[in-house]
């Protein structure tokens, strides 16, 4: 395997997304692509009752018809925070370590974030400060075009792709889940879910998530 990986800017990105975190001795997280929507750049995927749910965060428009990630503003439109933080406690108060992490977590959705880049980073690193993963994460200068140098996931972690056709390497080990006894094992949601379940053994899930060719 590649030592450099290149990711795209995720909200409380899925599993799938950390398992690269925990591989790959160095990770670029890209701020010059073009912004789009119905991605992980602002939505996650959690488990509630229902079974799997989306959350997004909503954005502001811009004049410019192709917005660099760098530059998207977090809108304030919907409540989102609130209504957020709410579907979080619904979903993992039951869960293990929820009220563990809880306090910590809570500030994110208590302060404003100017730019939506700034906010997925610094949950990103809040999260990996929590499972004991310390990946060299590098947020970008320019645009990387693709290299033989480098494994580049930008757009193949997708919540609209399926990862066993895009990912071999990643193969999801269950874990437990508030919900499963009535919704099955939901593979591959946002790290939070894992998270929440597991707490310290987030790192052992994430290992044994990723599949080693000899």
């Amino acid at each position: 395997m590649k030592k450099e990986v290149i990711l795209g800017s995720a909200y409380l990105a899925p599993v799938e997304y950390y398992t690269k975190l925990f591989a790959y001795d160095t990770v670029y997280v890209e701020r010059f692509d073009h912004y789009m929507k119905q991605t992980y750049r602002n939505r996650c995927v959690i488990a509630s009752a229902g079974g799997d749910l989306a959350l997004t965060i909503p954005t502001e428009k811009s004049e410019d018809l192709k917005c660099l990630m760098k530059d998207v503003r977090i809108s304030d439109h919907g409540n989102w925070r609130h209504v957020h933080w709410n579907a979080f406690v619904a979903a993992y108060k039951q869960s293990p370590f929820f009220d563990y992490y809880a306090d910590e977590f809570h500030r994110f959705f208590e302060q404003k974030y100017e730019f939506l880049f700034d906010f997925n980073l610094e949950l990103c690193n809040w999260i990996c400060e929590q499972i004991d993963l310390h990946p060299h994460l590098l947020p970008t200068d320019d645009y990387i075009t693709s290299s033989d140098d480098s494994d580049d996931f930008r757009e193949l972690i997708h919540p609209k792709k399926l990862y066993a056709e895009c990912d071999p390497e990643f193969l999801p080990k269950p874990y437990y889940q508030v919900f499963d006894q009535k919704n099955d094992f939901l593979p591959n949601l946002s790290i939070v879910d894992l998270l929440f379940n597991m707490g310290p053994e987030s790192l052992l899930v994430l290992r044994d998530s990723i599949v080693t060719h000899e």
